[in-house]
């Protein structure tokens, strides 16, 4: 494919700035009629993709799933508030348009419509910022078709039957406010603030139809673009995940097929998790201790007894004395698909740091009163969550080493469904399907 030797415009929000000023300046020479700064910077926003680059939100899937991980993530969970299942068709509209104009830079609203009634506008936080690689991924909590016992929108009988409810799994300590929600949207970009941007722009959007119920922001580790990222335990994070570049593995264990309902052929289930790391603990401990607790190198990420990071995960080998390699109850060892039926999952998590608690309370094991309050927001994507993520950890809740500094305090299944068309909106088929 040819590309134009013609610069392409710059793909930022600064542009806008500088729009608003020039029709300040008009307005006072009596050139142009009189607009508001909300408005200017919506006027201005029709900027193009340029130097920056930009992920394409429309498409057979939704972006953010299997796109090169950005260094930060916004993830919100919002409830339905509203009755009307119109409102809530419109508020997806609204919430299409503004994530599909955000992705190249622009404002969240549409200009305005000459002589229409003046509103609240994009907040303008984030003019000055390229696009930073915004995906904006959108999913449906078993709520949405289901709660209380109530079909709130006509859409019950469409519910997937992969959609179950979370079992609640050895040592979960979930807070309520942390867990469920109606529906889901993940931001992800380079930049922090843009990522929180586009949720902040929609949570205004939402209006009286939906509020924020959880929220939790995420960072990675910035090692380039080819290296696997490290936890906050200093492990690197995704190494075993299924590979992106191969179209059939990401058939086999990421994108939903013909065995779904058909609004859902091409998305794909999302599992949420914010699991607390007792990293005042965890520092303590020897590194040995950490590589068998994780079945892994800390350094170079091999599996114990390898050299290569993404060498094979050998379960037989043994030590001199019999005793297994990889602990039987390591980390990788309980995760890997060779001990849960082949089952596979593809891992996007990121770290979170929310500052610091202190206990007044002591207590054994552990006798120190400062708690980081700090871990990992565990994100996965799979086919079907009983195949995957929920088959996968059963048998990690039981038994896992790393269970004694892990607890998970919030959780959220969603259905996201498949990529959309240009001027369709998310969760159409959905809909259309009910009617």
């Amino acid at each position: 494919m040819t590309q134009s030797k013609e610069p392409a415009p710059r793909a930022s929000r600064r542009g806008f700035l500088a729009a608003t000023a020039g029709l300040a300046a008009g307005s006072a020479a009596g050139c142009l009629a009189p607009a508001t700064a909300a408005e200017a910077l919506v006027s201005a926003g029709a900027t193009r993709a340029g130097q920056h680059p930009i992920v394409p939100f429309w498409g057979k899937h939704q972006s953010g799933i299997v796109t090169p991980a950005q260094p930060h993530t916004y993830f919100a969970s919002f409830d339905l508030v509203t009755t009307q299942r119109d409102e809530v068709v419109e508020m997806l509209r609204q919430w299409t348009s503004a994530a599909a104009r955000m992705s190249t830079g622009q404002p969240a609203d549409q200009p305005r419509a000459e002589g229409a009634p003046s509103t609240s506008a994009d907040s303008g936080d984030v003019l000055d910022l390229p696009p930073s690689r915004l995906t904006l991924t959108f999913g449906f909590g078993a709520q949405l078709f289901i709660k209380d016992g109530k079909d709130r929108y006509g859409l019950a009988a469409h519910r997937p039957e992969a959609l179950v409810d979370m079992p609640i799994f050895t040592g979960d300590q979930l807070v309520p406010t942390r867990t469920g929600g109606d529906l889901s949207v993940q931001a992800c970009a380079d930049d922090p603030q843009v990522a929180f941007h586009a949720v902040r722009q929609l949570a205004r959007l939402a209006g009286d139809v939906a509020q924020i119920r959880w929220v939790q922001t995420g960072f990675i580790a910035a090692a380039g673009a080819s290296a696997t990222p490290r936890n906050l335990m200093g492990f690197k994070d995704g190494t075993a995940n299924p590979p992106v570049a191969d179209p059939g593995a990401m058939d086999q264990f990421v994108w939903v097929g013909s065995e779904g309902p058909d609004w859902m052929r091409g998305g794909s289930y999302l599992v949420a998790r914010r699991s607390r790391i007792a990293l005042e603990h965890w520092d303590r401990m020897s590194v040995a201790f950490q590589e068998q607790t994780f079945g892994r190198s800390k350094l170079s990420g091999a599996p114990l007894g390898k050299k290569s990071e993404f060498g094979p995960l050998d379960l037989e080998a043994t030590d001199h004395e019999g005793n297994p390699v990889v602990p039987e109850n390591s980390h990788v060892r309980l995760g890997h698909h060779t001990s849960n039926e082949g089952a596979r999952i593809l891992r996007r998590s990121y770290s979170y740091n929310d500052g610091v608690n202190f206990t007044a309370e002591r207590w054994p094991p552990w006798r120190q009163g400062l708690e980081y309050d700090a871990g990992l927001l565990f994100v996965c994507y799979q086919r079907d969550p009983r195949s995957g993520f929920i088959r996968i950890f059963e048998r990690m809740s039981k038994f896992d080493m790393m269970n004694q500094f892990v607890t998970n305090t919030g959780s959220g299944l969603f259905a996201c469904p498949a990529g959309i068309d240009k001027g369709g909106f998310i969760g159409q088929r959905l809909f259309e399907a009910a009617l």
